[in-house]
């Protein structure tokens, strides 16, 4: 080796550190899902939702075909509505207006998501809790109505009963086509165990300033520890993404799928899913030196067969903050 090679391996593996040092492996972050957010004043489905996470990249032995893998533990609930948080008529709880049922769900999860060079990722995950009445969804709902002056609830005595979450999921990405501004990606989901059985697949479209697919704000991957230059500094685009969606079981509809008993009160009201389901999500998303933000609105063809609403939109708000090297 001669002494220019020599010198310029030297300024390869600084550039290398420099950039290395630059990532930020770790993120904090919260997600906030509600109707209320696209200002059309509904209150119905799924109503709001709010998750706590953190992410961090962890350590590849030898970057090669695997150049990403992100550990990350979350702890979140979701809550669901009839058309409308209320359904008192003429003074007294009437069941029969409850077209979806009640419902709330927490649950603490974790998933590694490992991503590769050609840009796609597996990101496989696990999700523990509870449907019913100790997921608190009423309370929660009562705190939000109280905080920002709502209507008084009522018809949570008729929410599904108390039954256990074990979850698994499996979310797929695959860079299809790009060119400088646009690329397409195919998307794919699973979901399986005594909560929630179903699949998903579909396109994502994105379109501005966006990063590979393994270090990027749309695949929850912009915590790393590897060195590969992403395309830009900052990331800034749009997105949409539709998914055709199978639905074989969701508990917040059904109830228990294991051990199922009589309800002894004769208070539960349940339902029967719509088993083909059509969604929409159109966002926007950033990603910078250490913070992401992201906004999306989501609407969904109806996921029961009762429901008076064909559709049902909500707003979801994520913000997260990187740090660490």
């Amino acid at each position: 080796m001669n002494f220019k090679q020599f010198a310029f391996s030297v300024l390869l593996g600084i550039a290398a550190l420099q950039s290395l040092a630059q990532v930020r492996t770790q993120e904090f972050g919260f997600q906030s899902d509600n109707d209320s957010f696209l200002a059309q004043g509904s209150d119905r489905y799924y109503t709001n939702g709010l998750f706590v996470f953190y992410r961090r990249g962890m350590d590849i032995k030898r970057i090669d075909k695997l150049v990403n893998k992100v550990l990350t533990i979350e702890v979140g609930q979701k809550i669901f509505n009839p058309q409308s948080g209320s359904i008192t008529v003429n003074g007294q709880p009437n069941p029969a207006y409850i077209d979806r049922p009640f419902a709330g769900y927490l649950y603490a999860g974790g998933s590694l998501n490992l991503l590769y060079r050609n840009e796609s990722n597996f990101k496989i995950g696990v999700q523990v809790g509870v449907i019913g009445p100790s997921a608190k969804g009423e309370q929660a709902q009562q705190v939000i109505h109280d905080t920002f002056g709502f209507y008084e609830l009522s018809g949570w005595e008729y929410q599904i009963r108390n039954t256990p979450v074990i979850n698994l999921s499996l979310d797929y990405n695959r860079l299809l086509a790009r060119n400088e501004w646009i690329d397409l990606t195919a998307s794919g989901m699973l979901n399986a165990g005594t909560a929630f059985n179903n699949i998903a697949v579909g396109p994502m479209v994105r379109l501005g300033n966006f990063n590979q697919l393994f270090n990027s704000y749309s695949t929850q991957s912009t915590a790393t520890r590897n060195a590969i230059a992403p395309l830009h500094k900052k990331e800034l685009f749009f997105y949409y993404k539709p998914m055709f969606n199978y639905i074989a079981y969701d508990a917040t509809v059904q109830g228990a799928l294991v051990n199922k008993k009589d309800d002894p009160t004769g208070m539960e009201v349940t339902g029967k899913p719509e088993p083909i389901m059509i969604s929409h999500q159109i966002g926007v998303g950033f990603s910078g030196k250490r913070v992401n933000l992201g906004f999306e609105v989501a609407v969904h063809s109806k996921d029961v067969k009762t429901q008076r609403y064909n559709t049902h939109q909500w707003g979801s708000i994520n913000v997260a903050y990187r740090f660490g090297k």
